[in-house]
């Protein structure tokens, strides 16, 4: 590929990363891990630390093999192609059923900041569904138009953190005693809650692999992916952590645990009611960013696969700006079949199943890419670890969502059968 056609430098790079990881999720988190108190502290820095050894797995591969189009093509390389194959299926599935919660949860706060936008479900949905379709649209102009938007869109979810951060500064160096109420009834710390809090805390720092799926459009892989996998997770990480146990410290338990949005309850109770509507605009955009993201991976998985050698080009398509158009589209209508179908009624059932799915499917990528670390013989420690970690985050969701994510990666063994055969075709 010519430097043309790897559009995305290191900025762009680490805002997928950052962007991908920030969602709507962590504008609710601080509620539901503040029952955990201390322990929800100790969840977060042990999903950091997972997360760390897993990148540094990630980061190794793409040193080591900068040439493949993505994660998923080096997996496949050096697992064989059944395995490559039902990583990218299971991952891609992921991909547009957390779209269709996220792209939802950001129409909603949307409604809420704009009086006179319909909050039913099935307007929110159809909120959704416009979201999804216009990204889908600027996407199919190519990763370079996708990525410029990423950067805006990554810079302006950044604010209310940021914010967030700013007022817990100002009461930790004028006045702690009155600034962080919550800190006398912060629950010490317990192990039995820790596994669960672990669960909550690394689902929120996901898709810190983002840049490793797309490097074929990353200009110097082998350095700019590494440098925005590695920086992106330390940054967003460290940034976690003071937001959501600063909040956590500000505020009395109960009245945390019962908030449905608690970063904007902070921000308003510090700077006034006024910015109420502009913490949930820029949640908005949260949410608009991590879809952008799942929006291109629909497009790149695939096209990784084929130009990896796992499936025929066929099945992935490009048009002239060298976007596959066939399972982007394919993928963000799913991801609006989930949300109509969910919303009225038809398909609640099936959201709610896929959702579940979504959880779980996320961790089986970090286990194919260290076993391909492992049998490379490269960075085995770190995979151990990593393997150990994604295990323990596993058993985190329970057992209905771990047997889900296993029976994702069965529903792929059909896909794999139809792109063999075509592959067998075509030589033919």
């Amino acid at each position: 590929m010519t430097q043309q056609d790897r559009p995305f430098g290191i900025w762009t790079a680490s805002a997928l990363v950052v962007g991908s990881m920030i969602g709507a999720g962590i504008f609710v988190l601080p509620a539901q891990l503040a029952p955990y108190g201390w322990t929800g502290l100790v969840a977060w820095i042990a999903a950091g630390l997972g997360a760390g050894a897993i990148a540094l797995v990630i980061a190794d591969l793409t040193r080591a093999m900068p040439e493949e189009p993505g994660l998923i093509a080096i997996c496949g390389r050096v697992l064989g192609p059944l395995p490559g194959v039902l990583l990218a299926w299971s991952y891609w599935v992921s991909l547009w059923c957390a779209t269709a919660v996220v792209a939802v949860t950001a129409a909603s706060y949307i409604a809420a900041a704009v009086p006179g936008l319909p909050t039913s479900p099935l307007g929110l949905a159809l909120g959704g569904a416009g979201i999804v379709g216009l990204l889908t649209l600027l996407n199919l102009r190519g990763a370079r138009a996708a990525g410029r938007f990423q950067v805006i869109t990554t810079a302006l979810k950044l604010l209310p953190l940021v914010a967030v951060v700013v007022i817990l500064l100002r009461l930790a160096l004028i006045d702690a005693a009155q600034g962080f109420p919550g800190l006398a009834e912060v629950a010490p710390i317990s192990l039995p809650q820790l596994t669960p809090g672990l669960t909550l805390a690394f689902f929120a720092i996901l898709s810190f692999e983002t840049a490793s799926m797309v490097s074929e459009r990353v200009a110097d892989p082998a350095r700019n992916v590494v440098r925005a996998t590695l920086f992106g997770l330390m940054a967003t990480v460290l940034l976690y952590i003071a937001v959501c146990m600063g909040i956590v410290l500000a505020f009395p338990g109960a009245e945390l645990a019962a908030a449905s949005a608690p970063i904007a309850l902070f921000v308003t109770r510090f700077w006034g009611d006024g910015w109420r509507v502009v913490i949930a605009l820029l949640t908005a955009v949260s949410g608009i960013g991590y879809c952008n993201a799942a929006v291109l991976l629909q497009s790149e998985l695939p096209l990784s696969l084929a130009r990896g050698g796992m499936m025929p080009e066929r099945f992935a398509p490009t048009n002239r700006h060298d976007v596959a158009v066939v399972p982007m589209v394919l993928g963000s209508a799913l991801a609006v079949a989930l949300m109509v179908g969910g919303a009225t009624g038809i398909g609640a059932q099936l959201l709610d199943f896929m959702l579940r799915l979504t959880t779980a499917a996320a961790i089986w990528i970090y286990i194919g890419v260290a076993a391909a670390a492992w049998r490379l013989g490269r960075q085995r420690v770190m995979a151990a670890v990593s393997i150990m970690f994604a295990l323990w985050v596993a058993a985190g969701t329970g057992v209905e969502a771990g047997g889900l994510g296993l029976v994702l990666l069965a529903m792929g063994y059909p896909f794999y059968l139809l792109t063999r055969r075509a592959s067998s075709a075509a030589a033919s």
